[in-house]
């Protein structure tokens, strides 16, 4: 079973997708058939490779509709428009996109920015799909990258942040303890019923001069800025719950 396969059976309400990638040289896909695509900006061009782009195409032929929006934020190995989105079951009323990195360069990689979506059924509630840095990176901590996206989000009344926060969860006094001391709440810890949380269970990209080796890390999350019941957290594409698909597993909450 496939990631397509995966979200027809589960049917997310919101999907938040990080590192999706279309090739620099790929031709553009035809404008007829970005069904449902909400542009967060100007001037994004979606081509025929696009991940997103095939997915939801797939699953509108499939009966499925999402609503979708895709960020290009920095070039991947190479050859890749990399960026970060969003798809939801229901329409998008509104976008938002922050740069929380110091640099806003396409040519380099530690460029981070984070993207949002409200939906026609819950307005005032919005969801952000979000890549941050390192604890201690030399050119732009993730406790600077933190303070800057906060000040942008402002009033927002009830917010989640899901996605690569890039700090382990079982390591103290570094960026999930900054996350959980600023007010949030973590989803997996308020899950009634949860797994082991590991979304990294081998040393991968942008961590190999790191760690060594690792026996799993919590390093993929779901933050809300309010208290929510949460029935449920579960790892899935970890080869167990789902064939793996990513370096990343994914993570499932229901509320």
């Amino acid at each position: 079973m496939d990631f397509e396969e995966a979200v027809r059976k589960e049917l997310p309400q919101i999907i938040a997708l990080q590192e999706v990638n279309q090739t620099c040289g790929e031709m553009p896909a035809d404008e007829n058939e970005l069904m449902n695509f909400v542009p967060c900006q100007s001037g994004i061009i979606i081509r025929k490779d696009n991940h997103m782009y095939n997915l939801t195409k797939d699953l509108r032929e499939k009966g499925i509709e999402y609503y979708w929006t895709w960020l290009p934020i920095k070039i991947g190995y190479d050859k890749y428009d990399e960026g970060i989105g969003i798809m939801s079951r229901s329409p998008i009323k509104d976008t938002k996109v922050i740069t929380i990195s110091s640099m806003d360069d396409y040519n380099n990689w530690k460029t981070r920015k984070i993207v949002g979506i409200c939906t026609e059924e819950a307005p005032e509630e919005w969801f952000y799909s979000v890549h941050f840095g390192w604890w201690e990176d030399e050119d732009n901590t993730f406790e600077e990258q933190w303070k800057v996206m906060r000040e942008h989000l402002g009033e927002q009344r009830k917010v989640w942040i899901m996605g690569d926060f890039n700090n382990p969860a079982e390591v103290r006094d570094e960026g999930y303890d900054l996350i959980k001391k600023s007010g949030w709440q973590d989803s997996y810890i308020a899950a009634r019923q949860k797994d082991n949380g590991f979304t990294v269970e081998q040393v991968i990209d942008g961590w190999r001069e790191k760690i060594k080796d690792t026996r799993g890390m919590r390093i993929d999350q779901i933050w809300c800025n309010k208290d929510v019941k949460i029935s449920s957290s579960e790892v899935i594409f970890n080869g167990k719950n789902y064939p793996v698909v990513s370096d990343h597993y994914g993570v499932l909450v229901n509320c």
